[in-house]
């Protein structure tokens, strides 16, 4: 799919509702990391890791969390088990991110004030990563956050669950919304207000369906990715590769990471 449209998401608008997006993060993080989606990308994150020295992972735009257990323990599994990750977003989730660290023994942790991802605070340290959320960011602030990265002189990778292919787009629309519907009474921590949202009034579900479509029209190619990087470093100070990785059952996630070169 080479179309890339710049339409808007509902969990992007200041004014939305903070419980219906708590919702659609928590199917996000639930699906995520139900199906391992970003297992392929720890070996390349790894990499990133020992090229630099760090062993904390600094999660940009984290959500509800998604995804983020089966990463950190895909790194354990590539030998890198002293790694803690810090979750951070610019609309934090403590009730979320809480339930995590309580789950994995403060090897997760977060930072509970909102994180500009353009401009991370230099108290935060840590190979920088944000999960299937770059899309949401135009250019010139995409260009931004690598940028600040570059400028730090930290790592980092940004990570598409996608190929960006139109069967993923009919399974947005079909598939997805079904599995919605069956799985919310099992996500956790349980809230009421998923179940009203969900079932009584389903806003949940449609505005998933929305996000989850647009999101895939609003993904960067690699190529593009590239030119971003590229863009954000025109001294050539880190060493940039994009491409996509397979999961051994199909679906593909597409990456662009970086690390200094020296």
């Amino acid at each position: 799919m080479r179309l890339r449209l710049r339409l808007f998401e509902f969990e992007d608008l200041p004014w939305f509702p903070a419980v219906i997006r708590a919702g659609m993060m928590d199917y996000l993080r639930f699906m995520i990391s139900a199906l391992g989606t970003y297992r392929p990308i720890a070996p390349l994150l790894a990499e990133g890791l020992r090229h630099t020295g760090q062993t904390t992972v600094l999660e940009l735009g984290a959500g509800a969390g998604g995804g983020t257990e089966t990463v950190w323990r895909a790194l354990e599994a590539q030998g890198m088990r002293d790694v803690r990750i810090t979750l951070t977003d610019l609309y934090p989730q403590p009730a979320a991110w809480t339930d995590i660290a309580r789950r994995t023994h403060g090897r997760i942790g977060h930072e509970n004030a909102p994180v500009n991802a353009l401009a991370v605070p230099a108290n935060l340290l840590g190979f920088r990563t944000i999960f299937s959320a770059f899309h949401h960011f135009p250019p010139e602030a995409a260009t931004a956050m690598l940028r600040d990265a570059v400028r730090a002189g930290t790592g980092i990778g940004v990570f598409e669950g996608a190929g960006k292919h139109w069967l993923e787009l009919l399974l947005a629309v079909t598939v997805l919304p079904v599995a919605q519907l069956l799985l919310t009474p099992f996500f956790r921590p349980f809230r009421l207000s998923r179940l009203v949202f969900t079932y009584l009034i389903p806003i949940i579900p449609l505005c998933t369906i929305w996000d989850g479509s647009v999101s895939l029209l609003r993904m960067y190619s690699t190529d593009e990715l590239l030119a971003l990087a590229h863009s954000a470093d025109p001294a050539g100070l880190f060493t940039w590769q994009a491409g996509k990785k397979h999961h051994w059952w199909g679906p593909q996630v597409t990456y662009l990471i970086g690390w200094p070169k020296q």
